[in-house]
């Protein structure tokens, strides 16, 4: 055979391998192709999560009075009625009627010492008392009797009947009969007067509330060593604490620079901290005229306008001095937020309120505006809301807070 045959017979193989490797080439290309988008796709998605630092505010109450707040003070509620009921003689207590809580009235014996020599004592006087009674009957029929003959025998020597040494009997008669009445009455006085100690002594040994109050303590019991001074080993002074409730005043200092704005019968809103849902009316009853040196405040006392049984002495309260009087409605709570955080989407107005680590689009009523803030209906106080950056977020966007220095 010829060698143009053999060369016709032969394989090209740069033909075969030249669509392989475009093959593998295209193959490469999509799979940079396919790896290049997987990571648009997790960058995308990484920045998507990614959490949104945000400042959030808080929703709180507001009262509309605190607008027109001119200063605010702490202090204590006291008792302006208050009084350490003790007996006014030593004795051993053998009753007591009364415990904390119980409510007496002027008067009220709340406890009893045993007084059964008193007693007698008394019973013994009202005796003598009678025996004196009696003297002073015998008495008056003696001058009675010698007033009579003393008259007669006048009659009878001015007629020259009788001698003188018998008008002179009859007339030392009558002056001692006389002296004798008037021995009696001074011994009925006499009487009279021991009686009337008797029973001041009996009435010692009876303990009594000298005014409409509250029992606060108890400081003795049944069987103790009562004494006016306490100075016995074992004895008490006093057995039970007592307040008038009525009298109840807020107690505040007020700072030196402040007092200017302070003035009697200026209006006040008091709180405590023991019925922090309430707001209690009052006005300036008193700026007591000295000053403590050591806290450079002035004391001023502010009366409850109305009472509440649920107040009691020496509970912490705070008092806010009013510009003027509270008006009808001003004294109920509002829920308030800084207007801030307030957006408008789809045409409502809502909040992106916090709830874990993400926010949700609340819709909500702004009303009218207290202060710098404003009030709004379809949240509680309490609840945290996000207050910038709000273009940023969604219903669903994962928030992060900056960290505290």
């Amino acid at each position: 055979m010829s060698s143009d045959s053999f060369e016709a017979l032969t394989i090209d193989k740069s033909s075969r391998t030249a669509p392989r490797r475009m093959n593998r080439n295209r193959t490469r290309m999509v799979l940079i192709l396919v790896a290049a988008l997987a990571a648009v796709v997790a960058v995308v998605t990484m920045f998507r999560n990614r959490p949104v630092m945000i400042e959030s505010a808080t929703v709180s109450l507001l009262y509309p009075s605190q607008s027109f707040t001119l200063l605010n003070a702490s202090g204590y509620v006291v008792a302006q009625r208050k009084a350490a009921v003790a007996s006014k003689i030593t004795g051993r207590m053998e009753w007591l009627g009364v415990e904390e809580g119980s409510r007496v009235t002027a008067g009220q014996i709340v406890a009893r010492l045993e007084n059964k020599d008193l007693e007698a004592a008394l019973r013994q006087a009202g005796a003598a008392l009678q025996n004196a009674k009696a003297v002073r009957e015998q008495s008056r029929a003696d001058y009675a009797d010698a007033e009579k003959s003393f008259q007669r025998q006048k009659e009878l020597l001015a007629s020259g009947i009788v001698s003188q040494a018998d008008y002179d009997s009859a007339e030392a008669r009558f002056k001692r009969a006389a002296a004798a009445a008037a021995g009696a009455e001074a011994g009925i006085a006499v009487a009279s007067a021991a009686q009337q100690g008797a029973a001041v002594n009996v009435e010692y040994s009876l303990i009594r509330a000298p005014f409409d109050a509250v029992v606060l303590t108890k400081n003795a019991d049944v069987g103790d060593i009562i004494t006016p001074f306490g100075a016995a080993a074992n004895s008490k002074a006093a057995v039970v604490t007592i307040a008038d409730l009525a009298s109840l005043q807020v107690e505040a200092d007020v700072s030196e620079s402040n007092l200017a704005q302070i003035r009697q019968g200026q209006p006040c809103e008091i709180t405590l901290d023991a019925l922090p849902g309430g707001r209690f009316k009052g006005i300036v009853h008193a700026i007591v005229p000295t000053a403590d040196r050591s806290k450079a405040s002035v004391m001023v006392k502010i009366r409850f306008l109305q009472r509440d049984q649920r107040i009691f002495p020496e509970m912490s309260a705070k008092v806010a001095f009013l510009q003027r009087e509270a008006a009808a409605g001003e004294s109920t709570a509002r829920i308030v937020l800084n207007p801030a955080a307030v957006v408008t989407r789809d045409g409502r107005s809502g909040v992106y309120l916090v709830t874990g680590d993400t926010v949700r689009f609340t819709p909500v009523t702004v009303g009218a505006k207290l202060g710098d803030l404003a009030e709004v209906s379809g949240l509680k106080s309490g609840d945290k809301v996000a207050l910038k950056p709000l273009d940023k977020l969604n219903t669903g966007s994962r928030i992060t807070f900056p960290e505290k220095k």
